[in-house]
């Protein structure tokens, strides 16, 4: 068993469904954080987000979570148009363990983990002294934001 973490994000519809029904499709959910509005990051004329963290035990590999969770967008509607651009839903696999992977179409620890408050905030609320591998402690991390 591996312990996944994905965030989740949304900022059209009923954002608050449409996470609470990705939450219910991911497979092994454990826990969940708080939902928190946050502002868009890099295309920034558009909704604010509601966003959370999930944390996932499972024993899919990385690149089959990674499928799971492009198969629950499609399922909820995520249409990919622009990047950063507004969006039903957004799934990201955060974290796989302690494993660091670069592979096509997949890097853990996700790229901009240790840049992004929205993401952050809610694994920490989760795992603040989770370490995230090559960049450290995840409330480190957040501190570092401030």
């Amino acid at each position: 068993m591996a312990t996944a973490y994905v965030s989740l994000g949304s900022n059209l519809g009923d954002r608050e469904a449409t996470i609470r029904a990705a939450v219910a499709a991911l497979p092994g959910v454990v826990a969940m954080s708080e939902l928190r509005e946050t502002e868009p990051v890099g295309l920034v004329d558009q909704p604010p987000f509601l966003n959370g963290v999930a944390r996932l035990e499972t024993e899919l590999s990385a690149r089959e979570l990674l499928e799971a969770l492009l198969a629950v967008e499609r399922q909820l509607g995520r249409e990919r148009r622009e990047r950063w651009g507004p969006r039903t839903i957004d799934l990201d696999l955060l974290l796989y363990g302690s494993e660091m992977l670069e592979e096509p179409g997949l890097t853990v620890p996700h790229p901009r983990l240790h840049e992004r408050r929205f993401a952050l905030e809610p694994l920490a609320e989760l795992a603040p002294s989770l370490v995230v591998p090559g960049r450290g402690r995840v409330d480190d991390l957040l501190a570092e934001l401030d």
